[in-house]
């Protein structure tokens, strides 16, 4: 509880204070790390769909190339989550 003087100023330990809302990060679809993973896990199946594996085993198949989606989404989720852990961006916007 504040009191005031005569001329209108507070007198005492009452603090306004404001409260900065923040984000974790930037939404997913926001980022090029997506469009960076979208394009690569693409250009692995297209790839895959267009070389053929030959009967001795070798070429780049259809497992191979599932094999590479899964260390590509490993990685794109291990990158997020480091973003995610360590950065906040400011919320400026009123409504939130």
């Amino acid at each position: 509880m504040s009191t005031h003087t005569a001329n209108g100023n507070k007198i005492g330990h009452d603090r306004v204070t404001t409260r900065r809302a923040t984000t974790e990060t930037k939404p997913a679809f926001k980022t090029t790390e997506l469009i960076v993973y979208v394009i690569a896990v693409l250009g692995v199946l297209i790839a895959s769909a267009m070389v053929d594996e030959n009967e001795d085993g070798q070429g780049f198949g259809a497992e191979s190339a599932w094999k590479y989606v899964t260390w590509l989404t490993i990685g794109y989720m291990v990158a997020r989550g480091l973003a995610k852990a360590g950065s906040y961006e400011r919320d400026n916007d009123p409504r939130s």
